[in-house]
């Protein structure tokens, strides 16, 4: 097995390459929690957007997943990632620049709102699939949970705090202003990233400098290897199967859950903004605990355990009425806490496990198939969700979305995760 490039262990706490990366993370999830909210809602308030154009525009987020995941990974695993990562964070803060600017010039529309979260999506990828590549020549083996877990006390703290400042930016002012702040989070984000002086090992250097001259078939061969790496490992087979029925049903329920609360039960973008605050809540308290859970449960038993746990509460959520603001409010956080709390501990150790089993020069690949195949489900689940929703109606998408992601825990139940009782300690085989 390769010897990790920090080999003196030290805790992560005073180690600068981890925290420059976990403040560009931060900063970069506060600005994408008051996004999450705020830009559905210029297409809901500002643009009257119908159903299927909100559905269309969760899908453009996500369909850059399908079509560009696989070509990441290759990529990233031929780049240097400290460089695509501040590329992904300027080229995001550069279209998000758009939306005020075309807000004020009066040219906004929502083809300018998908396309402009198409081309971020396609950042999002390159950016993601580097992150996750990075963090393991950063931090020791061992340290991946502590070190993942605390990415996650970052994404959940924004969860708490980004919704509710969405609400009030929202309120006070025009929702397009509200995505000034996440544009002006990815550049502070690439500037830590910048900041951060640990480089990539030299055998990824000497790899990735010797890819970049090899033709095109190799470049699809990598590819392949990537695939057939994913694919052909059982855990990582059964772990992507779940993933990615998760999150085929649970979009389909949850795209509309924005115009669902705003048109049917008439919640005020501060309350919606205040119960997603409340709901973020449970990823900051999961975040803290995953790693005494997986140690209490075992690695396996958690993950297997933890991802069917939000499928039953989106479905309490079709059942608010509106009139009760308070109520609902209640409802959509407690939906929220469930879902946000079981997936975050689910996240923490299946990726992980991803990082602790998988060789050096495979992570690119890796964690790209796997992308693909696990957010390539997103775009397919808001399609779906739209259709039904405009068919069926909104609470129809909710409950339909929500009995499918109850099952989500089918894929494990034909694999060798449940069994893993620790983290392994090196690559498999």
């Amino acid at each position: 097995m390769p010897k990790q490039p920090n080999m003196r262990r030290r805790p992560l706490t005073r180690d600068p390459g981890f925290l420059r990366l976990w403040a560009a993370e931060t900063i970069s999830s506060l600005g994408s929690s008051i996004t999450g909210i705020a830009l559905p809602l210029v297409a809901i308030t500002t643009l009257a957007a119908r159903p299927f154009e909100v559905a269309i525009l969760n899908l453009a987020d996500f369909l850059p997943f399908l079509l560009f995941g696989l070509i990441a990974g290759a990529a990233v695993d031929r780049l240097p990632r400290r460089g695509v990562l501040i590329v992904g964070d300027l080229g995001r803060a550069a279209l998000l620049l758009l939306i005020p600017v075309a807000f004020f010039t009066n040219w906004l529309s929502i083809p300018l709102l998908i396309c402009t979260g198409f081309l971020a999506g396609i950042l999002t990828v390159f950016f993601d699939v580097a992150y996750q590549s990075y963090l393991p020549t950063l931090i020791h083996k061992d340290d991946l949970v502590e070190g993942n877990s605390k990415m996650e006390i970052s994404r959940s703290a924004a969860g708490l705090i980004g919704p509710t400042l969405a609400g009030t930016l929202v309120t006070i002012i025009a929702a397009p202003i509200a995505i000034l702040f996440d544009a002006a989070s990815f550049i502070f984000s690439a500037l830590f990233v910048f900041s951060i002086r640990q480089r990539e090992p030299e055998r990824l250097k000497r790899r990735t400098a010797a890819a970049t001259r090899v033709a095109g078939e190799s470049f699809r061969s990598e590819i392949a290897a990537g695939i057939r790496f994913v694919f052909g490992n059982p855990l990582l087979r059964s772990i992507g199967g779940a993933t990615a029925t998760s999150n085929l049903f649970a979009t389909a329920g949850t795209t509309l859950i924005l115009l669902f609360a705003v048109r049917e039960l008439h919640l005020t973008p501060a309350l919606v903004g205040l119960s997603f605050t409340l709901a973020g809540g449970g990823g900051l308290l999961a975040a803290l605990v995953a790693g005494r859970i997986s140690k209490r449960l075992g690695v396996g038993r958690t993950i297997f355990l933890m991802i069917p746990l939000g499928g039953p509460m989106l479905v309490l959520v079709a059942f608010a009425q509106p009139g009760a603001d308070l109520m609902n409010m209640a409802l959509f956080a407690l939906e929220g806490f469930f879902s946000v709390a079981s997936g975050t501990i689910y996240n923490i150790n299946q990726v992980s496990l991803r990082q602790a089993i998988t060789p050096e020069p495979m992570q690119g690949r890796m964690n790209a198939t796997m992308r693909w195949f696990v957010w390539g489900t997103i775009p397919i689940g808001a399609l779906l969700g739209g259709l039904i929703g405009e068919t069926l109606g909104l609470r129809a998408a909710i409950v339909i979305g929500g009995v499918g992601a109850s099952f989500a825990f089918v894929p494990l139940l034909f694999g060798p995760v449940r069994s893993i009782v620790t983290m392994p300690k090196g690559p498999s085989r």
